[in-house]
């Protein structure tokens, strides 16, 4: 293998397999037009066909860098300083830079001989957190007062006796979503269940998660540190696996409270970043065996053969990967759209789909208006909406689930929360099997 130079070289344009996303989306700004695309590529291994595929790479004279050569398969871009691609071994992806691509003539339209370790080679795209939609109510306590109403007339309507009812409001010191998906019964808490949530990293000093945040269990994929300075994906590792009783007042809105939580800061303080370094996150995530990966991120763009090949990674290692659908009020988008990846859609507090959340196809559905949750500090607590919010309560439930027995891994778990579902009165494109419940 090529030695891999730690100062990339001068002159070099903003195509490199180097390059950090704030590069990448100017010189994209430059080029004009709409296209999500970075002007790098993905290239995609047939299964089981990494080594081949790397060997392929250097024949073509490529300087490669190789996540294995790295603790714990966490490659940040520093790491790979002049090199021409990077490889993420565990899902059979290459990162190509455009520069090095040109010179090889590689594009999408190139043939792929049937011998070839290649399976694909596609365009890289910029990826943008699913942050709360326009109009988005952002009032805690209007939300929270909706829900327990529409609790009460549920369990009226269904004919139950009064001492239920009484039972249910004595819950009611718990968000909405944590109400509705039926949390604060549940006897598990995720012990023992590693839970991957790759976003804009996390606030490491919030006073509601000290002790949980370990080495090895926290890494950047974009140049920045993990510390959190945007607030997405604190308010998400809050509602996937916040604490069982937060001080004071402040009601639970944490569902795996005794899991292990790894963040991978795949997006920047911006919220912003590229098939590349969710890639990089996800491939990580596997490496570490996390049984329940998290994304609340996405891109308007088509199935790509990557985030397939990672998500089916992850099921051949037993583990799962759960993704917002996004707030488009469009087709799901990527990488939700795979096939191998769980996608999840929004609910309102009535249960009905909310007004942004994508459609077509949609596993299952989880609480994604006004809820509430951990920000960074000295903030602490607020509320966002969106499928980036309904996710988090699939994956805390999954850890839960995966809680209850071994057994419970990767499709299998997939299956379970797909048969333990709330139905609901609503199109399979929009809710899929219905609202996730916890055990």
């Amino acid at each position: 293998m090529a030695r891999i130079d730690k100062k990339p070289p001068s002159g070099t344009t903003a195509s490199r397999a180097s390059s950090p996303v704030e590069e990448l989306l100017l010189a994209a700004l430059e080029r004009g037009g709409e296209s999500l695309e970075t002007g790098r590529y993905l290239v995609t291994f047939k299964e089981g066909a990494a080594e081949a595929g790397l060997q392929s790479l250097g024949a073509q004279g490529m300087r490669v860098a190789d996540a294995r050569e790295f603790e714990n398969q966490a490659v940040t871009l520093d790491d790979i300083g002049d090199a021409d691609a990077v490889l993420f071994p565990e899902i059979g992806v290459a990162l190509v830079g455009g520069d090095a691509a040109q010179a090889r003539s590689m594009s999408v339209q190139s043939e792929i001989a049937s011998d070839s370790p290649v399976e694909s080679i596609d365009p890289e795209y910029f990826v943008f957190s699913d942050g709360s939609p326009e109009g988005a109510v952002s009032e805690y306590l209007r939300g929270f007062l909706r829900a327990t109403e529409t609790i009460a007339s549920d369990l009226r309507g269904a004919g139950q006796a009064q001492v239920d009812l009484e039972e249910e409001i004595l819950v009611l010191g718990a968000t909405w979503g944590m109400i509705a998906c039926k949390v604060p019964q549940s006897a598990r808490s995720g012990l023992g269940i590693k839970v991957a949530v790759l976003d804009t990293g996390m606030d490491m000093g919030h006073p509601d998660f000290a002790g949980r945040l370990f080495a090895g269990q926290t890494q950047t994929f974009v140049g920045q540190p993990v510390q959190d300075l945007n607030k997405h994906g604190t308010h998400c590792i809050g509602t996937s696996c916040g604490p069982k009783a937060p001080a004071g007042t402040t009601p639970r809105y944490g569902i795996g409270f005794r899991a292990s939580i790894f963040a991978g800061k795949v997006l920047t303080n911006s919220g912003s970043g590229t098939s590349g370094s969710v890639l990089n996150g996800m491939n990580w995530a596997i490496a570490s065996r996390c049984q329940v990966i998290s994304m609340s991120l996405g891109s308007q763009s088509p199935v790509q053969p990557a985030y397939t090949a990672a998500g089916q990674a992850a099921l051949n290692n037993g583990l799962l990967i759960i993704a917002a659908a996004g707030n488009a009020a469009s087709n799901t988008g990527a990488p939700a759209n795979s096939p191998t990846i769980m996608s999840v859609a929004s609910l309102d507090t009535n249960l009905s789909p909310s007004s942004f959340s994508n459609f077509g196809k949609i596993e299952i559905a989880g609480p994604g208006r006004d809820v509430f949750s951990s920000v960074p500090m000295p903030v602490r607590y607020g509320v966002l909406s969106g499928t980036s919010m309904a996710t988090p309560h699939v994956a805390g439930c999954a850890a839960l689930w995966a809680e209850t027995s071994t057994s419970l891994r990767g499709l299998n778990l997939r299956n379970k929360l797909l048969a333990t579902a709330k139905p609901l009165p609503f199109p399979a494109t929009r809710v899929g099997k219905g609202l996730v419940q916890a055990p």
